[in-house]
């Protein structure tokens, strides 16, 4: 059965999307008080309104969401309010949402790497740094880290987030051509 999200799911999507985008443009983080609710009140509403099915659902949601930002955040590429943002996405919807809301914020940050590369004119450096990193990534004992600096520009990753989550929100609603592109084969 494939998921259709409900009205209350939707809403409240779009609520802590919009919530986090504003955090993060201002602030540069999103706060737990915009992700711990969206987090409840996706286990919780699913549960109440599909019983058990809704609470796998959410879990599993939360789950394909969280633990792969989880892991890039304990890492250091990434705030923990982003991965919690995603759990967040998740629990509201189902892992197929939550994967294909990922993706395409993974694209949509890429786009807004480039943009910032292009603008501040360090194409060159960034691919030299990343090359770098990629190179020390193979060393057996090197330590590679990240391929960044201090003076690196830094893009909200929070908003991609937002932006992919609402790419795919709003396929849903259009009955999902971009997630079965993304999720076929």
């Amino acid at each position: 059965m494939e998921y259709r999200p409900e009205l209350w799911s939707l809403i409240v999507l779009a609520v802590t999307l919009m919530a986090a985008a504003a955090s993060d443009i201002r602030a540069g983080k999103i706060y737990n008080a915009v992700t711990y609710p969206a987090i409840a009140i996706g286990l919780i509403g699913q549960t109440f309104f599909d019983g058990g099915d809704g609470l796998a659902r959410a879990v599993g949601g939360f789950s394909a969401g969280f633990v792969p930002l989880l892991i890039c955040w304990i890492l250091g590429g990434i705030g923990g309010g982003d991965a919690k943002l995603m759990g967040a996405v998740g629990a509201l919807s189902d892992w197929r949402f939550a994967i294909a809301a990922m993706l395409l914020a993974f694209g949509v940050a890429a786009l807004m790497a480039v943009v910032v590369m292009i603008r501040k004119r360090i194409v060159g450096r960034t691919l030299r740094r990343i090359a770098r990193t990629l190179y020390l990534a193979m060393i057996p004992g090197a330590k590679a880290g990240w391929a960044d600096d201090a003076d690196s520009p830094k893009i909200p990753f929070g908003v991609a987030l937002c932006i992919g989550s609402a790419v795919a929100l709003m396929d849903s609603v259009l009955d999902g051509p971009i997630a079965r592109a993304l999720l076929s084969g």
